[in-house]
């Protein structure tokens, strides 16, 4: 019969080695428990556990009782046992696989006195029997799990336990040993645990991973897509090290990170384990597989994470504690933000994730789709080459929309309705604060434009639609680097830049984001810049118009140097007109003020239309146009508004509005429930006074003189509005 290593019979661990220290911590258990019992008045007999007695006296008593005790060790009949067992030669031979117990301590250098520690915390995870002589040794029944105190009250030389209180020890630092969050560094109270993943690990050296984790083999890496980059950090990989090394792998949503890492693991010859997104929620759970990662001689592949679980910080906050694990992490991310708060040497060059191009994209689709480019039709060929350009989405979003679509693998069933609108419906953009979506309202019949303005609007919209062959059947997309369109809008208020810009969008079927620039400039030096990429960053994804109204606010004039604000107000225009060429999808900018834009910027301009005032005969079309269909407008003279007062189509819309509001009976109370049809109401009139009351109005709010005359016959209405 195997000789007993913990309080329950039938465990061991598979390391004969753990089996000596489990073995070391149980008798010396027993052992106290034994002294105890003797302090008690009890037998060594006795069939039950000592009395718990009071805390201070136990303390007060350690002095008095240590000759006696040390005494009692020796000529008790089951403690001089105990102590003779304690001595005794371990029976197994010690291996030293990787991750075992043995391995650990051999690895680390750990002391005697350390891996008794290890051990001892090891034994209350192992073995659930434990518990109650560990509380019990600690005078206090609700502590079962082992402390530092404890340790060194059953160890020989106390003094040796004093190393394992700094947090920089190597139980610590390599997070074999856990603590609470909240536990003070150098606590002797502190429970000590051994995740059971990592108990397993060391007892038992199971062969399958967590669930959690994922293995990536080497053999299916191909060296030939490995970049420059990539190979040289690679190397360096190659060189053993004494710490932790964070290796950024940066690139767009749904490039798949898989191939590029495994390629380096094929140089380095270490495989990696990929921790799934379900794994990060716990930052216990995440420092467990990264110590269980380096117990099994694995590198490990991190996901992007925007925040932690307590809000903070994007990032992986766990890694700052286990720096000096000695393996590899190759983390995903956006920027190199999450890096501030570790060393240079443990960051490694970023390494880019390859971006999918055009003719690459399109051969994703068919394979995502389940069928070859000769078994579609002319019509989904060019549906699919058109959302390519538009939808610069990576292979896995591909494939994820290509999932939500009816019966892949038949080509006659998906229609380019079907494909065009799965695409849209995955293009959620995450601008945050910096922008805000628009529902264009307007349509290109919606628009009052001289005929020269009318013609340039439709030369933007062929331009976007012809983007796609343009750029890859007849290769302007190389030598424009794929770029979209940009345009502005200049004329004086009201004039109809943002209708122009919204029909646009309506008619190109494509999202509209406003962008705020109270939230884009910022005071902050290279704050203003970092708003800039992520807005920028995030539209390129998919074609999308940015509207910026009052451009000339970000689009200004750079000046000549005289202090630091304008060289770096220099450097955030020049980086905005460098970001602006390289935009794929179709900016606009709106200004009252063209003269004040820098004439670097309207050179990178593909179209600039001037929104004039409106002549007479498009301030006809106006007033015609912008009256509610519902309202009866026969009393207007609409050729003498149109002829007497040049206002632009926002100021007549406002007009209109302010006319209608004052059109109402003062006496007549809102029905809850409004007639969704008029045909047994009369239609509410308008008439010249309330028109021109309300154009007074709107002169007066623009603080523009208007005269008398230009009223015509009604000038002693306006006449008596001077005199009240």
């Amino acid at each position: 019969m195997a000789t007993p290593v913990t309080f329950s019979p039938a465990l061991r661990a598979a390391d004969a080695s753990a089996n000596d220290w489990l073995r070391q911590a149980t008798l010396r258990l027993r052992r106290e428990i034994c002294w105890r019992w003797h302090q008690q008045g009890y037998s060594s007999t006795s069939t039950t556990l000592p009395p718990v007695d009071d805390r201070l006296s136990e303390s007060l008593d350690l002095t008095r009782y240590w000759q006696d005790k040390q005494q009692f060790f020796t000529t008790d009949v089951t403690a001089r046992y105990l102590t003779e067992q304690l001595g005794a030669s371990p029976a197994a031979a010690r291996t030293s696989t990787q991750g075992t117990f043995v391995w650990v301590v051999d690895t680390l250098g750990l002391d005697p006195a350390a891996a008794f520690v290890l051990a001892l915390a090891l034994l209350a995870a192992f073995d659930p029997a434990a518990g109650a002589a560990i509380a019990t040794c600690q005078n206090n029944l609700a502590a079962t799990q082992p402390t530092l105190a404890l340790a060194q009250k059953l160890w020989d030389e106390p003094a040796d336990l004093l190393p394992i209180c700094d947090r920089g020890h190597p139980l610590w630092r390599y997070g074999l040993l856990g603590a609470s969050p909240d536990a003070t560094p150098g606590d002797w109270h502190t429970p000590l645990t051994v995740p059971p993943l990592l108990a397993h690990q060391l007892l038992f050296s199971p062969a399958d991973l967590p669930p959690a984790l994922t293995l990536w083999p080497l053999e299916t890496a191909l060296l030939s897509d490995l970049s420059a980059t990539g190979q040289l950090v690679a190397n360096r990989l190659c060189v053993a090290a004494s710490h932790l090394r964070i290796v950024p792998i940066q690139g767009p949503a749904g490039a798949p990170a898989q191939a590029t890492i495994q390629g380096m693991a094929q140089i380095t010859q270490r495989p990696v384990a990929a921790l799934k997104e379900t794994a990060t929620a716990s930052g216990d759970y995440l420092s467990t597989l990264l110590t269980l990662c380096w117990l099994r001689g694995l590198d490990v592949f991190l996901p992007e994470r925007t925040a932690d679980k307590s809000g903070g910080q994007p990032g992986y906050p766990e890694l700052q504690s286990l720096t000096a694990l000695p393996i590899a992490v190759f983390w995903q991310m956006r920027d190199r933000t999450p890096l501030t708060p570790f060393a240079s040497e443990q960051v490694l060059p970023i390494v880019d994730l390859p971006r999918l191009g055009y003719r690459d994209r399109i051969q994703t689709w068919y394979r995502a789709l389940g069928f070859k480019e000769a078994e579609a039709s002319p019509a989904l060929q060019q549906e699919i080459a058109e959302c390519a350009r538009r939808f610069r989405y990576e292979p896995q979003t591909i494939h994820r929309i290509a999932q939500s679509l009816a019966r892949p693998g038949d080509p006659s069933k998906l229609s380019t309705l079907h494909l065009a609108a799965a695409c849209r419906a995955e293009m959620g953009l995450d601008i945050g604060d910096l922008a805000q979506p628009v529902t264009p309202r307007f349509s290109d019949s919606d628009l009052v434009l001289p005929p020269k303005q009318h013609q340039q609007f439709q030369e933007i919209l062929q331009a976007m639609a012809a983007l796609t062959q343009v750029h890859y059947q007849w290769g302007t997309a190389r030598a424009w680097n794929e770029c979209g369109i940009s345009v502005l809008f200049a004329g004086p208020p009201g004039t109809g830049k943002t209708m122009a810009a919204e029909a646009l969008a309506n008619q190109l079927g494509l999202p509209m984001y406003r962008i705020d620039l109270s939230q884009v400039v910022n005071k902050y030096i290279g704050e203003t810049e970092k708003n800039l990429k992520r807005l920028f960053d995030t539209a390129d994804i998919s074609d999308t118009v940015l509207f910026f109204d009052e451009a000339d606010a970000l689009f200004g004039r750079r000046t000549e140097v005289k202090d630091a604000h304008d060289r770096y107000a220099n450097l955030e225009i020049s980086y905005l007109l460098e970001r602006m060429e390289r935009f794929k999808g179709l900016a606009i900018l709106a200004t009252n003020r063209q003269k004040d834009l820098d004439e670097a910027f309207l050179r990178r301009l593909r179209y600039i239309i001037e929104f004039p005032l409106p002549d007479e005969r498009d301030r006809r079309r106006l007033w015609q146009q912008l009256i509610p269909p519902q309202v009866d407008a026969s009393q207007l003279d609409i050729d003498f508004l149109a002829r007497q007062f040049p206002l632009a189509g926002g100021h007549i819309r406002s007009i209109i509005f302010n006319a209608c509001l004052q059109t109402v009976h003062p006496s007549s109370s809102p029905s809850p429930h409004p007639p969704l049809s008029s045909s047994t109401h009369p239609p509410p009139t308008l008439t010249m006074n309330h028109i021109l009351i309300a154009i007074k109005r709107e002169y007066d709010k623009l603080n523009r003189s208007v005269s008398q005359t230009q009223f015509g016959p009604y000038a002693p209405l306006i006449e008596s509005l001077d005199r009240a």
